[in-house]
């Protein structure tokens, strides 16, 4: 198809591959996914985010579970085509110039979607701005604002420059890429030689603008004082427009977005709920987050899945007949994930977790809200479950943001309680959470447990994943699992559905349920176990077959794209 393409997908952060740190979790692989799907069912997409030559960050730890960032070392040369183009942008009155590497992701029957990665790392740059494209969600408000300007801005004259003229739809992957709003809007005063921004630009605008939204938390939608956005950005007759801008002596790039969008939506049904009382006024949607089924699907499921559903990678819900497999079949494919899983965990940390035990991960950024703590609530109790309902190990990994003090404690409160429960429980941190270690993870558990504050998961992927994989959740009643849990047949639930726990007396209460629920689960592992390989294969069946991108994408397709 050449340039002539419909759909511009800009995110700050897109997973492509393993081996390329242009993510940092669950938003750019969800963003990688989502291209993938694109590429499988023919979408004519094309996607822009930045470079990020230094990564998120490089993750150790130490052994009393202080974390250590550095920065992450890699050959673009290696992944990427340097694309001839140049664009300029202002920041600051300094003219940056900006080039972008091509990354290619191919679909089931070869269509290709083309990725373009910013970069501003050239000689004719001052040293700050050759640094503008170096670190993901890096530095201060001013490099964060500088680096949404080089997405949203740059990125649109970018797409320019290599001939995408034909595009129909700009979809802005949470509000960080909302100022390409500002570049479209300058475009259509130009296409009617006006002299000024007026409302049929705004109204054209528009209805060329889709806008997702991924957070109900507060801190997740950025926003920046308008004295340093005038001081950075410079003058904008935009700022003025009461109907783009609305938010006096501060810019919020939701309201952006919300604002110059046709279509809005949340991340799941119940985020959807809570984004419309987030954003009153506004008429927000929701299509559930997905996964990508082909990209997660560890190598025994994806053999299992050829072996009994042809033409699954094609047709994901076609996945639902995976309740035809035996059950024996889908526990020996289980047992070679966990097999792998434990030989890597037992190498590189030495804690000498079985294979006969129930093992339970958690996985996601350590931030507070996510309360990976919250099973240690009653050290005592939980040791009692482990001695007379049976034998537990649990792993973790994820990453805490380098400024998030709070949720650098909470790594260190799970070293101290592995510390404290040891021998009776092996419990192991897994340093630098990334794609790589999210497929081991979320395949080789036999139990995916989340225990989010309502209503702060705004969707949740991971266990999405396990689930693709035969995984049962064990999960607070939140985001995507509010949809996907079906009591004892798909996984468990953890208290009572859209329960608002804000309190530390309702923390406590969370505990005491998880406490309940797992030695349930634990009980059903141990003495029924084709009761918990029944609720396995269903998680594919009734989980994997809709969580997943393709019915996702084909959700965007009708609401949002071409509607």
């Amino acid at each position: 198809m050449g340039t002539e393409r419909k759909i511009a997908y800009f995110s700050m952060e897109i997973g492509v591959a393993e081996a390329m740190p242009t993510y940092s979790g669950g938003l750019g692989v969800l963003a990688g996914d989502t291209i993938l799907a694109a590429a499988d069912v023919k979408v004519p997409m094309v996607a822009v985010s930045l470079l990020h030559r230094k990564g998120y960050f490089f993750q150790k730890i130490s052994e009393d579970g202080t974390q250590i960032e550095q920065p992450v070392d890699w050959s673009v040369g290696d992944f990427m085509k340097e694309m001839p183009p140049r664009v300029t942008v202002t920041i600051e009155n300094r003219t940056i110039q900006v080039r972008c590497w091509k990354y290619e992701v191919q679909g089931i029957s070869g269509f290709m979607v083309p990725v373009y990665f910013l970069d501003t790392d050239l000689v004719e740059n001052d040293p700050q701005d050759r640094e503008l494209t170096h670190y993901l969600y890096g530095k201060d408000k001013k490099y964060r604002l500088c680096q949404e300007i080089l997405l949203g801005v740059s990125g649109v004259r970018m797409l320019r420059a290599l001939g995408y003229d034909q595009i129909e739809r700009f979809h802005m992957n949470e509000g960080h890429a909302s100022l390409l709003t500002l570049e479209l809007l300058e475009e259509q005063k130009r296409s009617r030689n006006g002299q000024a921004v007026n409302g049929e630009d705004v109204s054209a605008v528009r209805r060329q603008c889709v806008f997702t939204t991924h957070t109900p938390v507060a801190a997740g939608h950025d926003q920046f004082p308008m004295d340093l956005v005038r001081q950075v950005l410079g003058p904008h007759e935009a700022f003025s427009l009461d109907n783009v801008f609305c938010c006096g002596d501060t810019l919020n790039m939701t309201y952006l977005a919300l604002n110059l969008s046709h279509f809005v939506n949340g991340v799941a049904k119940k985020h959807g709920e809570v984004s419309r009382s987030m954003f009153g006024g506004y008429s927000i949607d929701a299509i559930t987050n997905g996964v990508h089924a082909t990209r997660w699907a560890s190598r025994p499921f994806q053999s299992l899945f050829d072996k009994y559903i042809s033409g699954w990678r094609e047709d994901n819900f076609s996945l639902r007949y995976a309740l035809n497999i035996p059950l024996d079949e889908v526990w020996q494919a289980h047992l070679q994930n966990k097999r792998w899983l434990m030989q890597f965990v037992n190498r590189e940390t030495n804690c000498g977790m079985d294979a006969e035990d129930l093992t339970i991960g958690f996985a996601r950024r350590a931030t507070s809200y996510k309360r990976a703590d919250l099973v240690f609530s009653d050290i005592e109790r939980l040791r009692s479950l482990a001695r007379s309902a049976g034998k537990i190990q649990i792993l973790f990994a994820g990453k805490a943001h380098p400024s998030d003090v709070e949720g650098k404690e909470l790594i260190r409160r799970i070293f101290d309680a592995r510390n404290r429960l040891f021998p009776d429980i092996r419990i192991a941190y897994l340093s630098n959470y990334d794609m790589a270690l999210g497929r081991l993870m979320t395949s080789g558990v036999d139990i995916w447990l989340n225990t989010p504050q309502p209503p702060m998961e705004a969707s949740g992927t991971s266990g999405m994943k396990a689930a693709l994989n035969g995984v049962p959740s064990l999960s607070i009643l939140d985001g995507w699992w509010i949809e996907g849990c079906i009591e004892g047949i798909t996984g468990w639930a953890i208290g009572e559905n859209h329960r608002q726990a804000e309190t530390e007396g309702d923390r406590t209460k969370d505990a005491q349920l998880l406490y309940e629920k797992l030695e349930k689960v634990i009980n059903v592992y141990y003495r029924t176990p084709m009761q918990f390989q029944k609720v396995m294969r269903n998680s594919i069946a009734l989980n994997g077959s809709f969580f997943n991108t393709q019915r996702m994408m084909q959700q965007y397709v009708l609401k949002a794209y071409f509607e």
